[in-house]
């Protein structure tokens, strides 16, 4: 038998594959993109809260110096009603409503206590507030500048983070 004749081959050299392209992107790029969005969602939230939170702490302590100045530093029935509803709004706000809505004298000077009073409440300055708004004149002693601090650290207590 005659060997097989020898054929040359023109084989060309290994050509290796171009660079990948840009897009699109791999699946694990799609998932830090995705994780990243949602932190900057939730940042966005977060920071959002925050300033809304500071404005209506700003809101309601003008308010609370408006009231303070139209009464010329002396407590009068009126001044107590509006300084209660100012709380009560503000614990309405803060506070489930069902918790809040219904409490009256005592129990309410206890829940003011218990949400950042300290005691001062039911046994200090601010006692005034569970009579003071229903009587027509209010008893010597009262000292209506102790209750406004006491009420403006109360509110700057509840309107925090």
């Amino acid at each position: 038998m005659n060997p097989p004749a020898q054929t040359s081959l023109q084989l060309r050299d290994i050509h290796l594959p171009g660079p990948p392209d840009f897009w699109p992107p791999a699946p694990g790029w799609w998932v830090l993109t995705a994780i990243a969005l949602g932190l900057a969602t939730w940042a966005g939230v977060l920071l959002w809260r925050q300033i809304r939170i500071r404005r209506q702490r700003r809101h309601i302590l003008a308010l609370l110096e408006r009231m303070e100045q139209s009464s010329n530093g002396a407590p009068t029935p009126e001044f107590l009603a509006q300084l209660s509803r100012l709380m009560r709004r503000l614990a309405l706000m803060r506070f489930p409503r069902r918790e809040i809505a219904s409490l009256t004298g005592i129990k309410w000077l206890q829940f003011l206590d218990s949400s950042g009073g300290d005691g001062q409440f039911s046994q200090g300055p601010g006692k005034v507030l569970a009579q003071g708004p229903y009587m027509r004149e209010l008893p010597n002693g009262i000292d209506g500048r102790a209750l406004t601090v006491l009420i403006r650290q109360w509110i700057q207590r509840n309107t925090g983070d």
